[in-house]
């Protein structure tokens, strides 16, 4: 028997590496650009990153894949449970044991994890149809938010502003999520345009394929475009007051998700609506640009 960072006891059959490398096959079934934004990343909070990653695609899976409602809330509840289980250093899950570590070295905060799980439960009771302004916000808050101020644990930044910007680049990414997979989210029965911004464009239809169909479609998606677009200034505006070293990562995924957001705008909002994507040789020289300094 080992010993785990808190002295719980660490059973004999458990493999360490084994749950490492359960986390890196979740973050790479993936295909995120996330891990390319974590390379600049000190081998130790890499990994970290990895393991909060791979537990928010498992929880996001929940919730996206099929199943009734009751069973999507019980596997969430199960989640809870683990979380649980996790912070009194006794975790069963393989990206629960791969967090391990990480939550006593970088000070995970436990109230985040339970956040995304809450940000899951909403997306699980199918309560995302044209969700008013505060619920938006409230959902980008627990699903993008909650995932920021982990990440700034696992950055080693700490200042009051890098929470600030954990929450307010957390929305811009979310709102940029939202714009840029329209269809793919009407295909699963979603639709996350607010309702407000819809009943100010003239839209009365809550049935998210023939909203994507209505011409006033780009007035609601221009401001929430917009959103984002403010989001990401106020990010840029806080980094002034933070250990910028320390956000690498968050810079390169803005600036991933900026352009993003510009190609959107550009590409317009009526179908066929083209995936947009950044080249490799962009992203290349995004790292460069903004990666390196």
């Amino acid at each position: 028997m080992s010993a785990t960072a808190e002295g719980a006891p660490l059973d004999a059959a458990q493999d360490p590496e084994r749950d490492r490398q359960h986390v890196h096959r979740v973050v790479a079934r993936s295909g995120s650009s996330f891990t390319w934004g974590m390379r600049v990343l000190p081998k130790p909070r890499r990994e970290a990153m990895f393991a909060i990653y791979a537990f928010c695609r498992e929880v996001d899976d929940i919730a996206d894949e099929g199943g009734t409602p009751a069973q999507k809330q019980a596997a969430l509840e199960d989640w809870r449970s683990e979380i649980d289980r996790l912070y009194e250093g006794r975790p069963s899950k393989p990206t629960a044991r791969a967090l391990l570590e990480h939550v006593t070295a970088f000070e995970l905060p436990k109230e985040e994890f339970l956040a995304l799980i809450d940000g899951m439960e909403m997306d699980a009771r199918d309560s995302m149809i044209a969700p008013s302004e505060e619920a938006l916000s409230l959902y980008c808050r627990r699903v993008a938010g909650a995932v920021g101020m982990l990440s700034i644990h696992a950055f080693g930044a700490r200042e009051p502003a890098a929470r600030d910007l954990a929450v307010a680049l957390g929305e811009g990414l979310q709102l940029t999520n939202i714009l840029r997979d329209l269809d793919e989210d009407a295909a699963e029965g979603r639709l996350y345009l607010p309702r407000e911004a819809l009943e100010a464009a003239g839209i009365a239809s809550r049935e998210p394929a023939a909203v994507l169909a209505q011409p006033a479609l780009a007035a609601v998606c221009d401001d929430l475009a917009e959103r984002a677009e403010a989001r990401f200034a106020e990010t840029r505006e806080l980094l002034r007051h933070c250990h910028r070293r320390a956000l690498k990562p968050c810079v390169l995924m803005m600036e991933v998700y900026r352009r993003i957001l510009i190609g959107l705008r550009a590409r317009g909002w009526s179908a066929p609506r083209r995936r947009v994507r950044l080249s490799p040789a962009a992203k290349l020289w995004i790292l460069l640009r903004h990666g390196i300094f």
